[in-house]
């Protein structure tokens, strides 16, 4: 693989200086091999978040031969690739390289077999379970197209591979470093993401709150321990625990207007050792998920107040109150796709494509750090948009209920790369001409 990878600095010092809009699904078609190829590379050699280091050296010297100037080790790993090409706006296309700690079950010929221990000493997989080795396999093929039609556009083009999405720290160390202000703010940009929820070759395009914000919250439920046949010589943390978890229910069900998605889940409560011992601490793990800034205040600052409260209730003292942390590292604000683009860019797809093949799917309660570069200026227009991967047949089969099938995460996610890549490289390519029209 490594030696067909090799043949893309060929094929694109073959390409010709500019295409034609018409012809824009056949030079992507032939670029298609290649790309494929590196493709089934990426796939293989799948890299943790903030480990990316195999990805962006083979994609960085691509894009120099391309013409663009790169910058390496933006935000760690990141790679930031200019192309200049005269006066008009700045554009971002964006996309991210990290794969996740999952063992593969795709069966494919190519599947991973890398294996690591990660930071917390657990050996694991590693898989591309969410599809970003066809992001930045498309946002190569993105570039070949835009360097190869310089004539029909005009402005900059700043084209980011992205570390650590799985982990939301690779936007925010990519900001931090100075991506808006040593290389230029856009005025848009532009991202993608590979969707079970939809079938190969289909695109999703969903305005406003498209994604959720992601809070994770840590709760150290502290007692009284001693023997289990002596219960009122403690204060069970177990059964605050219970009481505080029960409660927190009470958030969304009676707290939140229902017009405003909100989810508060429990996903880990661990306590004691021993059948015959209360022990004198519980831990619960929270993952709170929301789209407006206001909902997500609330259910933070309610979960704080129902923790003390059941405290109170239980008896305890000051001193023993349960500590509530919300995870700041590992949040993740809602993804909020612009109207005016969204529109804009819905528009253009339905001409181009057709209308069967631009969906509108509804908002996830997923998240995804993409929103970090709008919020940074909301003057900013902003769109993440899907490209559906599971592959048409599967998709017939399951009478197109998403629920039968294997979603992103899942150590079978197989999706139709090939469609997902020409169909990404050619949306992006007509989005980006778009934006950067020459006069």
């Amino acid at each position: 693989m490594v030696k067909r990878f090799v043949l893309l600095a060929t094929a694109a010092a073959a390409t010709p200086a500019s295409l034609p809009a018409a012809t824009l699904a056949q030079s992507i078609q032939g670029d298609m091999p290649q790309l494929m190829a590196l493709y089934r590379d990426l796939h293989a050699n799948p890299e943790l978040s903030m480990q990316e280091v195999r990805t962006p050296a083979k994609l960085a010297p691509e894009m120099r031969k391309l013409g663009f100037t790169v910058t390496e080790k933006v935000g760690k790993t990141g790679v930031v690739a200019m192309l200049r090409n005269g006066p008009g706006p700045v554009l971002m296309l964006r996309a991210d390289m990290d794969a996740l700690p999952v063992v593969e079950q795709t069966g494919l010929p190519f599947a991973s077999k890398v294996r690591v221990t990660t930071a917390q000493g657990v050996e694991t997989g590693v898989m591309h379970a969410c599809g970003h080795d066809t992001h930045v396999t498309a946002w190569l093929g993105t570039a070949r197209r835009m360097a190869a039609m310089k004539d029909q556009w005009s402005g900059t083009l700043m084209m980011i591979l992205q570390p650590g999405e799985e982990t939301s720290e690779g936007a925010k160390a990519m900001l931090q470093d100075g991506l808006f202000t040593r290389f230029a703010k856009p005025s848009t940009v532009l991202g993608f993401h590979d969707a079970a929820i939809l079938p190969a070759g289909q695109i999703g395009i969903t305005p406003g709150y498209a994604l959720a914000n992601v809070d994770s919250v840590d709760i150290t439920v502290r007692g009284v321990g001693g023997h289990g046949a002596l219960p009122a010589t403690t204060k069970d943390p177990i059964v605050l625990a219970s009481r505080i978890v029960t409660t927190l229910q009470t958030l969304v069900s009676r707290e939140n207007d229902p017009l405003n998605p909100a989810v508060v889940t429990v996903g880990s409560f661990h306590a004691g050792a021993k059948h015959n011992i209360i022990s004198d601490e519980a831990k619960l793990q929270l993952t709170v998920r929301s789209y407006k800034p206001e909902v997500r205040k609330a259910l933070l600052d309610g979960i704080a107040r129902i923790a003390r409260g059941e405290a109170i209730a239980a008896g305890m003292p000051d001193d023993r109150m349960p500590v509530v942390t919300v995870r700041e590292e590992l949040s993740t604000p809602a993804t909020f796709n612009t109207d005016r683009l969204s529109q804009h860019v819905r528009r253009l797809f339905t001409a181009h494509f057709g209308a069967d093949r631009v969906a509108s799917p509804p908002p996830a309660m997923v998240g995804e750090d993409f929103s970090r570069f709008y919020l940074t200026d909301r003057s900013i227009e902003s769109l993440l948009f899907w490209v559906g991967g599971t592959p048409k047949a599967k998709w017939d089969a399951a009478a197109g209920d998403p629920q039968k099938l294997p979603s992103l995460h899942s150590p079978f996610w197989a999706p139709d790369a090939e469609s997902v890549i020409a169909t990404a490289t050619e949306a992006m390519t007509i989005a980006a001409l778009d934006v950067l029209k020459a006069n």
